[in-house]
């Protein structure tokens, strides 16, 4: 066959763009949210959007589905311009959304929660037996047809109920399923089942927006990333050809090797010589954990390394009187005390940043200021005035130094992003001078670049003398921050490492196999 015979090479069809967003501009009082930001999403294709925390995500997936009002900017679906005035305008047109939380009815039962308002009738009136039949079949089209519609829908765990709630968002046929932050609460085996069901719905054809921190999970499940920094589009890449390298440079907008520099920021010697800041003998509580000793010196960081469930929040709780111990002994600086609250603990120089940062953490109704402030009025009395120029000067250095953005002391804190909102809890105990900070899962649900900078802040301040504890599901962060590592299993303490003598498959090896302190002191060694 000739050269001129064999005509043109094919060209690769795309799919065709479900969804179009141009230059989507959101305001909001003092803050440019979204600044021009383009995004296409197309039939069958997993879409992921990235960014650090306040990047935007949020806003462009609430500015997508009718809950922000744009100010600039069109929206096409199926070609067709559209202008959403309510999230139903959005369901309309076929977009569909699953939060991070579920938002489903536990005390109903999964067929009812299924077609929940989109129930068959029958002379007027909900024909059970056809609803139940009908949130079967939808259940089994996304490979869901073991679980049973008569169910009650609390019965079955977190991961079980994101697939439901993906099931009764593909009711109405959806052609756009968003999935914002779907597995933050699932283990392996779920997320590898809710991949199967994003995987099946992009065989028939839905277009798939999906927003997570974790880089594994969207290198593994998407056909292309969108990201974004600063609410502004960076850029939109097919994921085989973004190494992860350069995505995480894209997201925070410079390299990650920071991260080796904290770690080596960390490799100094501590003055084990001296009384401990923190000293605990034996502390437990029954039914919780059983008693422990640490001992925490100046300048040192003690990471609490362990499971979830091994015990390693509920000794924290003891240390700082977020919860009673029931046995052994505190020592601050040799001397003897006993907290009966974390108001007292405070008083010592001793501040907790618990895990559960929305329950337990920040007060989403109050400003980013008087957040801050809150650790002060607890530790001087509630009933003492702070000056206002002294609330001005301490949330304006911490504000500064930690990089919270909006950089507007008046926000509502519950409008930040989730890294702003651990930065405001950090600055929160930062303003009351502590000695001790004991942090308890302080980067979850974070991105890598908010992350890296609490890291830093961490062991700069370790650096300048502050002691910490550190708690994190991350072995690696773990071992990039602290000097000393409890590790804690089956709610007890089982011995320690040098963090500068191990890596994170040994960590993982002496976690599962440490035959405990008690052993340990007999004839064992510390690795």
């Amino acid at each position: 066959m000739s050269e001129t015979s064999a005509g043109p090479p094919e060209v690769a069809r795309q799919p065709e763009p479900v969804v179009e967003l141009r230059s989507i501009t959101v305001r909001f009082p003092g803050v440019l949210s979204l600044d021009g930001v383009d995004l296409t999403v197309r039939s069958g294709e997993v879409h992921a959007v990235m960014g650090e925390n306040g990047a935007g995500k949020s806003t462009l997936i609430k500015a997508l589905t009718g809950v922000y009002r744009i100010d600039e900017g069109t929206i096409r679906v199926h070609g067709e311009h559209r202008h959403f005035g309510s999230t139903r305008d959005a369901q309309l047109a076929g977009i569909a959304t699953v939060y991070q939380e579920v938002n489903l009815c536990p005390n109903l039962t999964v067929g009812e929660n299924v077609m929940l308002g989109h129930e068959p009738r029958r002379r007027g009136r909900i024909d059970w037996a056809a609803t139940h039949a009908t949130a079967a079949v939808h259940l089994a089209a996304l490979g869901l047809g073991d679980i049973d519609t008569k169910s009650a829908l609390d019965r079955h765990p977190i991961a079980v109920q994101q697939l439901i709630a993906i099931s009764r968002a593909m009711v109405l046929e959806s052609s756009v399923l968003i999935l914002d932050e779907p597995t933050s609460s699932l283990d392996r085996d779920e997320v590898a089942r809710l991949f199967g069901v994003i995987r099946e719905l992009r065989s028939k054809g839905v277009a798939i927006l999906f927003v997570s921190h974790f880089l594994d999970q969207v290198y593994e499940i998407s056909d292309r990333i969108t990201v974004l920094r600063n609410g502004r589009l960076v850029g939109d890449y097919a994921t085989a050809d973004l190494p992860r390298g350069e995505l995480v440079t894209k997201m925070i907008g410079r390299e990650i090797d920071d991260l080796r520099e904290i770690a080596r920021a960390t490799e100094r010697d501590i003055d084990r010589t001296a009384e401990p800041v923190l000293s605990a003998r034996g502390v437990g509580r029954r039914g919780a954990i059983e008693p422990a000793d640490l001992d925490v010196f100046d300048g040192e960081v003690v990471g609490l390394a362990g499971l979830l469930g091994s015990g390693r929040s509920e000794f924290a709780r003891l240390l700082c009187g977020a919860d009673g111990a029931d046995s052994g002994e505190l020592r601050v600086h040799g001397r003897a005390v006993r907290f009966a609250s974390p108001r007292k603990a405070i008083r010592h120089g001793i501040v907790f940043s618990s895990e559960d940062r929305r329950a337990e953490g920040i007060v989403g109704e109050l400003s980013v200021a008087e957040n801050i402030v809150l650790g002060i009025r607890a530790g001087r009395g509630w009933f003492r005035n702070i000056r206002r120029a002294e609330v001005d000067a301490v949330v304006s250095e911490f504000m500064e130094a930690l990089g919270i953005r909006p950089a507007d002391p008046n926000m509502l804190v519950g409008n930040l992003s989730g890294g702003n909102q651990q930065k405001v809890l950090l600055a929160r105990w930062l303003a009351t001078a502590p000695e001790l900070l004991i942090l308890d899962e302080p980067t979850r649900g974070i991105d890598v670049g908010a992350k890296a900078d609490i890291q830093r802040k961490v062991a700069d301040l370790a650096r300048d003398g502050l002691s910490v504890i550190f708690i994190s599901s991350e072995l690696e962060e773990v071992l990039r921050l602290a000097q000393r590592i409890a590790v804690m299993r089956d709610r007890r303490r089982v011995g320690e490492l040098e963090a500068a003598r191990t890596d994170v498959q040994g960590l993982i090896d002496y976690i599962a196999n440490a035959v405990g302190d008690d052993d340990l002191a007999v004839g064992g060694a510390v690795a």
